[in-house]
């Protein structure tokens, strides 16, 4: 039995390697790199600039991306199954990215923006009361909050010292704890 899954691990890795553009695994990641590591990065970079020009056309991307994102999580179990789904899904996040076309600006312009103006009323009473319901919900949960805060802390803090083993002998450990107020606690502890 350990030969058949060594067999069928083997033949997914061969085929992989021989025809890695066949592969969705590879296309999807294509997909991400393309439709979301760029873009962090292009935004990123025009933010620190200051360069506007490129802040609304990168901010004009996200919009018209996540409204893409959004209708894709419904429908993108049936997509996939068309073979060259993520072929077409990677050239439409090339071509809304691409200065030439404007892709992005196309499809706000013409599509987002109408629905937005035409919706605009209920969208912000569903914002509204979806902003309310979300404070309601963090209000009645502060002590459970502030205990996660408190065990978040705390792992945050033995990461942050995890250091090699205090030595056995207390005099080196008391040099050592010079300067760093909650570290002279423990060398009194190691003293008894």
């Amino acid at each position: 039995m350990d030969v058949l899954g060594t067999s069928i691990a083997g033949e997914v890795g061969l085929r992989l390697l021989l025809s890695p553009l066949n592969s969705t695994i590879v296309m999807r990641t294509a997909c991400c790199s393309v439709g979301i590591v760029v873009p962090v990065y292009s935004s990123v970079k025009a933010i620190e600039t200051g360069n506007q020009q490129d802040q609304k056309k990168w901010l004009l991307y996200w919009a018209v991306y996540g409204s893409f994102s959004i209708a894709e999580i419904y429908s993108d179990k049936l997509l996939s199954w068309f073979p060259s789904y993520y072929y077409v899904k990677l050239a439409f996040l090339i071509w809304l990215q691409l200065p030439d076309t404007q892709g992005a600006k196309i499809l706000y312009k013409n599509h987002l923006q109408p629905f937005l103006k035409r919706h605009e009323a209920k969208i912000d009473r569903v914002m509204g009361l979806t902003y309310i319901e979300m404070a309601k919900l963090i209000s009645s949960h502060q002590k459970e909050l502030q205990y996660l805060k408190s065990i978040l802390a705390r792992i945050t803090l033995s990461s942050n010292t995890a250091g090699p083993a205090p030595p056995d002998n207390p005099a080196v450990v008391e040099d050592q704890s010079r300067g760093l107020p909650e570290a002279a606690p423990e060398a009194d502890e190691h003293r008894d």
